[in-house]
């Protein structure tokens, strides 16, 4: 369901390299698989996919059904590892059954002001996702949005309009949901906020957009299988994450992920704070980047082809997209653009693809491509499988916990004393 070319590595990784790498992968795969790894107690998300009961599925799909029923649009509250995997779903899709909107993701006022302007006419069903419920920015996010069902609907028909995703026994969130009586879904206590798109924190709010949710288990499923082997020649996964800490080790200390397709997008903001949060410790870590293509080749692309030489690209492109456009002949020609009537889009895109990696590779860029056979909901949840897996392997490779965020706590501290919070 994917695959990994590495052509434009040549000269910048040897087989050596990797040789000499795999004594640390098989530690690093030892040390995910066993449980005696760093952070092992956040690990949930390894055999998450196969673990996921049909029964929740089930349940989560019959909720679905009834709030197709009855409501305009959903919002889903969060923010990081609640925000970003429901985001880049539903993008990547191209939208399901109700529309989606986001809150508690930021603190802006004017953005928060025109949401509700957006909101006041239609039917409404809140998701909001917190393992704690303290979280600065969903939590007054919820307090405003719950105020506006508020004036809108009372007692059975409020509550079945908001539904809880926290934690199950403890939290502001869990208080909240066990006193006035709304739907929960439980986040495990194993799996953080940057791997649970697969939990009820993607799952559910996916489920309610319209999201065949089974689909992306079914992908997830595969992967799981397929990455539990450690071989580098048939573990793509871990070839990925091997290859990324040679470049690392030589100095290329920016990955950037570039992909032609702008459903993409989101998917790539997730990938950020995946290895981002998960490596970026101890003052070691690669920072992961984005770009956005062919846009961003005519802004960032002269700082790809010829900056300082500290990045390495990663490609994420798509075998077959969900659409083509054919480009019209045009009997005059005046614009001189006759010579591609006739071809698709995605052909000319792939060809711009094409010339941009071997362009990046001549100009010092060692870059290698992630394809997906197809863009669809099984082969995303695949995707997602690939990227965890591939950040867990890699930050112990690095020697760091993958699965903690000792950093985010210093500004919140912060936040908190001007705030003026006791």
């Amino acid at each position: 369901m994917i695959t990994l070319n590495t052509d434009y590595l040549k000269g910048f990784v040897n087989p050596q390299e990797i040789n000499d790498i795999l004594p640390s992968v098989r530690l690093a795969h030892d040390a995910l698989h066993s449980g005696k790894g760093l952070g092992a107690e956040f690990t949930g998300w390894l055999d998450l996919p196969s673990r996921i009961p049909d029964a929740l599925i089930k349940e989560i799909s019959l909720l679905a059904s009834e709030v197709h029923q009855n409501s305009d649009c959903i919002v889903s509250i969060g923010i990081g590892g609640s925000y970003l995997g429901i985001r880049a779903t539903v993008d990547f899709l191209g939208g399901g059954k109700l529309p989606v909107y986001y809150a508690g993701h930021n603190i802006s006022s004017d953005y928060l002001h025109q949401l509700l302007v957006t909101l006041k006419d239609k039917r409404i069903t809140v998701v909001v996702i917190s393992k704690s419920g303290t979280t600065t920015e969903p939590a007054i996010a919820f307090r405003v949005i719950k105020k506006l069902l508020e004036s809108k609907y009372q007692g059975e028909e409020l509550k079945k309009r908001i539904i809880c995703v926290t934690d199950e026994k403890k939290g502001a969130l869990r208080k909240i949901a066990d006193s006035q009586g709304y739907r929960s879904f439980i986040i495990p206590d194993d799996v953080g906020g940057r791997y649970s798109i697969l939990t009820p924190v993607g799952l559910v709010p996916l489920a309610l957009a319209g999201v065949d949710i089974q689909s992306l288990v079914d992908g997830a499923r595969k992967a799981q299988a397929e990455y539990a082997v450690c071989d580098l020649d048939k573990n793509t996964c871990y070839r990925y994450a091997a290859l990324r800490n040679i470049l690392y080790a030589k100095g290329k200390k920016i990955e950037m992920l570039s992909s032609f397709y702008p459903e993409v997008f989101y998917v790539a903001e997730w990938f950020k704070q995946l290895f981002g949060e998960s490596e970026g410790k101890q003052g070691k870590g690669i920072f992961p980047a984005s770009l956005n293509m062919s846009t961003d080749l005519h802004s960032m692309g002269q700082w790809m082809q010829d900056a300082e030489r500290t990045v390495f690209e990663t490609f994420l492109q798509i075998d077959k997209p969900q659409h083509d456009v054919i480009v019209p002949t045009d009997a005059e020609d005046l614009d001189g653009f006759n010579y591609v009537a006739g071809k698709g889009f995605d052909f000319v895109n792939k060809k711009a693809y094409e010339a941009t990696s071997a362009a990046h590779f001549e100009g010092g860029v060692p870059n290698m491509t992630i394809t997906l056979c197809k863009a669809d909901t099984m082969h995303l949840g695949h995707l997602y499988y690939f990227f965890e897996k591939a950040c867990g392997i890699s930050g112990y490779i690095l020697g760091v916990n993958p699965f903690d965020q000792p950093g985010v706590e210093a500004y919140k501290k912060k936040m908190f004393a001007l705030l003026g919070k006791q």
